[in-house]
């Protein structure tokens, strides 16, 4: 009798188990279906011809016509090539040095010594209570100043650091044993060569989460090249999709304006897939500290 009824309370407790997760994944896929349906529509809407988008008085969610002028348009109509290359270079460029910046500064913070070394990090810290818009206009007036309006370097500048990315970093280098360390110096070893040969190379996916989130900021940046470039030879893709909203060409021919935003967005999707996991191993791990 006894295992008859445990033989029906495990029954029933696999049926709730079995029904709870056909639930979750039923609510899993719905969220799913809402957060890709924009990138669907884009991607729809810029193999639609002009003529046939506009003819279209209820949206249809499929076409049987698909075209790629609309990409052919969009790099022939407005300088969205040159745009690209901008944005290739000032990401490299910009990524590259913020990169030596930051790994330097972890490095002085986590493990070299020097009078008010605590209170210059917490002043540091400090830095993260204010929005990045309040310096905009001094960084503005500086970069105006020292005559780098329209110029990469006055582009690339403000953007060579971060303090979030400096404490992740001095985060992870905190973990390594500081037994290494004075080992290390005991062997004669510099602080350079400890640095490049032991810390970095054990912090890696860490780095590789600041690059690749860089890479995705310096992609995405409008406001600051908005600001201090009006030269069409130093527009970025953000300045690009704006310059092509405002020339009346995206306002005319909304799928060839699609056809801009897919080329745009599909480097940093490609960019996220590929590197999904490795971000979150970054992120956890600049997290997690013992």
């Amino acid at each position: 009798m006894n295992n008859v009824n445990y033989a029906k309370l495990s029954n029933a407790a696999k049926t709730r188990s079995t029904i709870g997760k056909i639930f979750t994944y039923f609510l899993l896929t719905v969220w799913g279906l809402i957060v890709l349906f924009p990138f669907y529509w884009m991607i729809l809407t810029s193999v639609k011809s002009y003529g046939a988008y506009n003819s279209e008085f209820v949206p249809k969610f499929f076409t049987l016509t698909p075209t790629f002028k609309n990409y052919v348009d969009a790099f022939t109509t407005v300088s969205l090539g040159r745009y690209f290359t901008n944005t290739i270079v000032f990401t490299l460029i910009t990524t590259a040095m913020m990169l030596i910046v930051i790994v330097l500064a972890a490095f002085a913070f986590a493990r070299l010594e020097f009078k008010g070394k605590n209170l210059l990090f917490t002043i540091f810290l400090s830095l993260m209570m204010i929005p990045s818009e309040l310096v905009i206009i001094t960084n503005f007036q500086t970069i105006t100043n020292l005559g780098l309006r329209n110029t990469f370097l006055g582009l690339i500048l403000p953007s060579v650091t971060s303090v979030f990315y400096i404490y992740l970093l001095k985060e992870n280098f905190e973990l390594i044993p500081n037994e290494l360390y004075l080992a290390a110096k005991v062997d004669g070893t510099s602080d350079f060569k400890y640095l490049m040969r032991v810390m970095v190379p054990i912090c890696q996916p860490t780095l590789v989460t600041i690059t690749i989130l860089k890479v995705i900021e310096c992609w995405n940046s409008y406001v600051w090249p908005r600001l201090i470039t009006d030269d069409q030879n130093y527009f970025l893709v953000s300045n690009g999709i704006q310059e092509i909203r405002e020339n009346g060409f995206g306002r005319e021919n909304i799928p060839a304006m699609m056809a801009a935003v897919v080329v745009i967005s599909v480097p940093l999707i490609v960019l996220f897939l590929v590197f999904h996991k490795k971000i979150m191993e970054g992120v956890s791990r600049g997290g997690t500290k013992g």
